[in-house]
C-alpha cells in the first residue's frame, strides 16, 4: 500500500476530523474561561481600587456612591468593543467566503473565473460593511 497524501482509510480520516473538532471545541471552552477569568479580574481591581484611594478633599460619602463606569466611559468602552467585534465578524466573514470559493473551485476547476469573481465581490461588500461599522463604533469612541 502506498503511502501519501490520501493514502487514509476513510474511517481514519473520520477520527482525525473528530479529534480536531474536539480539539476546536476544547480551545473554545479554554478560550472562553480565560476571556471571563481577565474581565473579572479587571472588574475586581478597580473595584478595590476605587474603594482604597478615595478623591482627596472628597465626602466620604461620595466613595460610596461611586459607580464602575461614568457614562462616558460606558460609551468609549462599548465604541470599542464594538469597532473590535466588528472586526472579528468581518474577518470571520471573508475568511468563510474564501474557504468556500476555494473548495468551489477545487471541485469545479473550469469555473473557477466566475467563482473568484464574485468570491471578490461579496469580499468587498463584507469589508465595506465592516469597515462602515468599524468607524461608526469609534465615532462613539471620540
Amino acid at each position: 500500500m502506498a503511502s501519501g497524501i490520501g493514502s487514509q482509510s476513510p474511517k481514519a480520516t473520520q477520527m482525525v476530523e473528530r479529534y480536531r473538532m474536539v480539539m476546536d471545541k476544547k480551545f473554545s471552552r479554554l478560550a472562553l474561561w480565560a476571556m471571563a477569568i481577565g474581565v473579572g479580574l479587571i472588574l475586581f481591581n478597580t473595584g478595590t481600587a476605587q474603594a482604597a484611594d478615595p478623591v482627596p478633599g472628597a465626602h466620604p460619602a461620595a466613595a460610596e456612591n461611586a459607580t464602575f463606569l461614568t457614562t462616558d466611559g460606558a460609551r468609549k468602552l462599548g465604541g470599542a468593543i464594538g469597532a473590535g467585534l466588528v472586526i472579528m465578524g468581518g474577518a470571520a466573514g471573508i475568511g468563510r467566503v474564501g474557504g468556500s470559493a476555494v473548495e468551489s473551485m477545487a471541485r469545479q476547476p473550469e469555473a473557477a473565473g466566475q467563482i473568484s469573481t464574485a468570491m471578490i465581490i461579496t469580499a468587498a461588500m463584507i469589508e465595506g460593511a465592516t469597515l462602515f461599522a468599524v468607524v461608526v463604533g469609534l465615532l462613539a469612541v471620540l
